[in-house]
């Protein structure tokens, strides 16, 4: 019993750290988005559309390879038109300010979870959340204060717009439960979405089209949208919430390092300083968090 007990721990063991270095993989091809985006010289929404289009054929062979059903419901749609929003505006913020400030607002998302849960779903914000939410605000104030022009600040608003649709999605695939059917739907869905509604507007956007800038686009939707969002479906399975929301946060980390390595493009100090606020903070809250849920689970509540 004992030696059926540890083999069993020993799987368990195993397929968590399998699940972590998938999720690690994930967030490293996340983060070679704004490196290619930069590169290629087309309307952001066209960008978006093709990249969400090619990403689709990959999480539709993946749902069709594991058999999982295509469930389209509130819930399912609620997270599409999030990710979708998220695709969009991260495409147009990443092509009119910084890389850096792009992604990084984009991860303030979870901030934008705890607004809207007090908003619209009536829940309570305990006063850590209130803090949470304060400190990040005046983290993202300082993007706004960094390299002031009109470009940069629109950039910088839509970042901030990606992060919400962000927060949306979480916070409807969450209201679905563990259902993987709702979830990847609602990746799948987006994906189509935002190709149905971004891809026309090249015809009015975009004057010129190379080779090498659609082979640029199709990288993009296999490496940097498709297959993560596959291993994050995998991973999620056996790697902990903590540690995804963690090992996720080398997408803000390493996505202004590949395009200061490749193209010299390095955020301002300000934005800088408040860019590490946010990551500091959200990973604070993300292990206290975890750690509350740990104490009440113990302690039966």
């Amino acid at each position: 019993m004992v030696f059926e007990r540890t083999v069993f721990d020993l799987n368990n063991i195993n397929s968590m750290k399998k699940s972590i270095l998938l999720m690690a993989i994930c967030a490293m091809l996340w983060s070679t988005g704004g490196v290619f985006v930069k590169m290629i010289t087309w309307s952001p929404l066209l960008i978006a559309g093709l990249r969400s289009l090619t990403g689709a054929f990959i999480i539709a062979a993946y749902m069709i390879y594991k058999g999982i059903p295509l469930k389209v419901c509130r819930y399912s749609l609620g997270a599409a038109a999030g990710l979708s929003v998220c695709c969009n505006c991260y495409v147009i913020a990443a092509k009119l300010t910084t890389a850096a400030n792009a992604i990084v607002l984009q991860y303030s998302a979870p901030v934008f979870i705890l607004i809207i849960s007090a908003v619209f779903l009536r829940q309570r914000l305990q006063k850590k959340d209130t803090v949470v939410v304060a400190v990040t605000m005046c983290g993202i104030v300082m993007f706004f204060l960094d390299q002031i022009s009109p470009g940069n600040m629109i950039g910088n608003a839509f970042g901030i717009l990606s992060g919400i649709g962000m927060a949306v999605m979480f916070v409807m695939t969450g209201r679905a439960g563990g259902d993987d059917s709702i979830r990847m739907s609602g990746l799948l869905l987006a994906q189509l979405l935002t190709s149905i509604v971004s891809i026309p507007t090249w015809l009015a956007a975009t004057t010129s089209i190379s080779g090498t800038e659609i082979i640029y686009v199709l990288i993009l939707g296999v490496f940097q949208l498709g297959i993560p969002y596959v291993l994050y479906g995998i991973a999620s399975k056996d790697c902990p919430p903590l540690a995804c929301s963690l090992i996720g946060m080398l997408e803000p980390i390493f996505n202004p390092i590949w395009v200061g390595i490749f193209l010299g493009e390095v955020p301002g100090i300000t934005a800088l300083v408040g860019g590490i606020i946010i990551i500091m903070v959200v990973a604070w809250w993300c292990v206290s968090d975890n750690m509350g849920v740990t104490a009440r689970a113990r302690s039966g509540a």
